[in-house]
């Protein structure tokens, strides 16, 4: 598995001979936008963890490209439906065995609306069964949630917000990664505004003092794992 960052919660992951985009915020994000061109991004899926335009702004644009498949929420879903999208809706504790591997719909505290301020359902965070085993956690708070994860699925990398402000920190994220039972963190949704700039090497230190790695991409750097 493959997977490179975009900015923000923006992911692009090639698993299992297919391409997914998880939160596309790239040509309205200042750290990316002259990066990153979304016309030559490759997609069968586009995941999307809620409705905040910081992770669908690009969603419409890179579907119409590539004919991918919008997997999210059942609000957020039926919104692209309507708008001639192809969809495939999940809710809390769902899940579905696509043709790359099985993904599961779980718990998020955050709130979500569409730019216009239209509901967007409730948020989430996707857990994804593949050629290895990730968690995407989306905007949330630390939750008690994430402790039935690892009831089901053994982690091989947890992907979570650490910029504080409109999600966890820091400190919830090493919290977090203990209830995952996952001690392998990539850190995403941190530095794009300056609510949620972090001093890079106190944020891995936090994580190397709890014995674990904290990982920081660059703009399109990517790791395999």
């Amino acid at each position: 598995m493959k997977i490179t960052f975009y900015g923000q919660n923006s992911l692009a992951i090639e698993t299992n001979e297919k391409n997914i985009i998880v939160d596309p915020f790239i040509s309205g994000n200042p750290l990316s936008k002259d990066k990153v061109d979304i016309n030559t991004l490759k997609a069968d899926y586009i995941l999307l963890t809620h409705a905040h335009e910081d992770h669908i702004l690009d969603a419409e644009a890179i579907a119409k490209n590539t004919g991918a498949t919008i997997v999210s929420n059942y609000e957020i879903a039926m919104h692209y439906q309507e708008k001639g999208f192809t969809v495939h809706p999940l809710n809390h504790g769902g899940s579905w065995k696509f043709d790359f591997g099985k993904v599961k719909y779980v718990n998020a505290i955050h709130t979500s609306a569409f730019p216009d301020g239209s509901y967007g359902g409730q948020p989430g965070g996707f857990v994804i069964e593949a050629d290895k085993n990730i968690y995407i956690a989306g905007d949330t708070a630390l939750t008690m949630d994430m402790k039935l994860i690892p009831m089901h699925t053994k982690l091989d990398l947890a992907i979570l917000p650490i910029g504080d402000n409109f999600t966890m920190g820091i400190d919830d994220a090493v919290i977090a990664s203990d209830f995952v039972k996952c001690d392998k963190v990539l850190g995403v949704h941190y530095d794009t505004f300056g609510y949620i700039e972090i001093d890079h090497a106190q944020a891995k230190n936090a994580f190397e003092k709890a014995n674990k790695e904290l990982i920081l991409l660059d703009i399109k750097q990517n790791i395999e794992i």
